[in-house]
């Protein structure tokens, strides 16, 4: 049985952890609010664009003078995979699944006899990755010392994924993210960035020439080629924003756990020490008792 003041220690122990979780937790979901008005604020635009774009995949198809941003390489034996996972731990299985799920992909697309590539954005993510697949990973980027990420920082991940493309370093590209969905739920989310993906047909939907006509003016190749890399960075922008409010809605659950889990230790370990208290005041009492009768 441990003494008293080994149980005064660890409960003192227990209760400044408390303060911190509870403090962290507060600080989550102050932040929680910007980070899932952000998010949700790009996901319109971010959703409108990636839809105009696989339309336009659709339509030209097959034409080997379309840009390789929005059709890809023709090929599909070198895939790159893009992880956005977080810089900072203590949130739960979030920076987990996606690190999971990536696994998960690379694996099944080596079975298939496809090269992997890994391009880890967030220090969680690829301090995850590098444990199996450290020759796989030919990037990575840490905003760990940035208080807010901006559209800047997104732009400069889109740049050098399109000079990978351009040099010829992969044919697929595929983005791995956690989607805020609630405070409590972030759904890992797999989008094919490049090439564009195929349009989904729907049962009595139009064909894709009825659903969608575009004019481009001034001409196609000028402003497509400032539009692509745009939308490049607007779906990797959006990416963060979604895997950022995701953070700390999963980080806020998790204190809020850690929190309630240190109140319950503490309850125990206060019982375990009035217990402990009691018995040892029983025993001095006994021991006077049988002292006096023994004179």
């Amino acid at each position: 049985m441990p003494s008293l003041k080994a149980l005064r220690i660890r409960i003192n122990s227990v209760r400044s952890t408390q303060k911190i979780t509870s403090a962290m937790k507060m600080v989550a979901a102050s932040k929680l609010r910007r980070a899932q008005v952000q998010a949700e604020a790009a996901r319109p635009y971010a959703e409108r664009m990636e839809r105009m774009l696989t339309e336009l995949a659709a339509s030209v198809a097959g034409n080997k003078a379309a840009p390789r941003l929005l059709v890809g390489t023709g090929r599909e034996d070198t895939h790159l995979i893009v992880a956005v996972t977080a810089d900072r731990g203590l949130c739960g299985a979030f920076n987990t699944n996606v690190g999971r799920a990536v696994r998960a992909l690379a694996r099944k697309l080596e079975a298939e006899g496809r090269k992997v590539q890994i391009f880890a954005v967030g220090r969680k993510g690829r301090d995850f990755l590098r444990r199996e697949f450290a020759d796989r990973i030919v990037g990575d980027v840490s905003f760990a010392a940035k208080k807010r990420i901006g559209f800047a920082d997104a732009e400069e991940i889109a740049k050098r994924i399109d000079a990978m493309l351009r040099e010829g370093g992969f044919d697929v590209c595929t983005l791995v993210y956690n989607r805020f969905h609630s405070v409590i739920s972030q759904l890992t989310t797999e989008t094919q960035l490049i090439p564009a993906a195929a349009p989904a047909r729907e049962e009595g939907a139009e064909s894709t020439a009825q659903r969608a006509a575009y004019e481009f003016e001034p001409e196609e190749d000028e402003i497509l080629a400032r539009l692509l890399p745009r939308n490049l960075a607007i779906q990797v922008y959006r990416s963060l924003l979604e895997s950022a409010a995701g953070e700390q809605g999963a980080r806020m659950t998790a204190m809020d756990s850690a929190t309630r889990n240190a109140g319950d230790m503490i309850n125990r370990l206060t019982l375990n020490y009035n217990r402990t208290r009691q018995a040892n005041i029983t025993k001095e009492l006994i021991e006077i008792i049988s002292g006096a009768e023994a004179v």
